[in-house]
């Protein structure tokens, strides 16, 4: 599944990347600075947006997606390197970089308060988190239809899910938010936080 998932996810996220997200992503990736691991680079769409960046640490678990963003590292002239891991522990010290980029990654991964709680671990103490993520919205029809159509969803797009409480695990993980912008009635958020 994760090799399937990998051949057509850019050709189905291109509409809403071009209606949407694009421009969602750019917005968010201008506060890049410094040392950046993006946690589940997937295809590496991020790449060619860094601009202020010293290097970037892309970390993503399928090899599949691995292949499709090493091609786009060549559109950026900031130094990226990808690691084949899960964000569920990191390979690196405590306090080490002054960003970390996640969009469209906690929806899918296997325990979100401890990638949270290692985003923490690895972020120093003055550093950003620049999240842009889709969430479970609160109105409460619209939300129950999340709910409806996850099981079927995780299993066609990688185990994605609709109707995750992002927000509130990164409260309880202890980041302060210092700026969030909702989209679509708040089926999408992007939050800038910090420790």
């Amino acid at each position: 599944m994760k090799k399937l998932f990998a051949a057509y996810y850019d050709a189905f996220m291109n509409p809403l990347e071009k209606r949407l997200i694009t421009s969602w992503r750019k917005d968010l990736l201008k506060h890049a600075k410094g040392s950046v691991i993006e946690i589940g680079a997937g295809t590496g769409v991020n790449f060619p947006l860094y601009e202020h960046c010293d290097e970037v640490i892309a970390i993503e678990p399928n090899q599949h997606m691995i292949k499709k963003a090493i091609e786009r590292k060549k559109q950026t002239s900031i130094p990226i390197s990808i690691y084949e891991t899960k964000a569920e522990k990191l390979p690196f010290p405590d306090h080490h970089f002054d960003t970390v980029v996640v969009t469209l990654v906690l929806c899918s991964v296997d325990e979100p308060s401890k990638v949270l709680l290692e985003i923490m671990r690895v972020l120093k103490p003055n550093g950003k988190v620049l999240l842009l993520e889709h969430v479970k919205m609160d109105h409460p029809i619209f939300s129950k239809f999340q709910t409806m159509f996850t099981p079927v969803w995780k299993q066609l797009c990688d185990g994605c899910h609709l109707n995750r409480k992002t927000e509130k695990y990164m409260k309880e993980a202890g980041f302060s938010f210092l700026a969030k912008q909702s989209y679509l009635s708040g089926f999408a958020v992007s939050i800038i936080a910090t420790k």
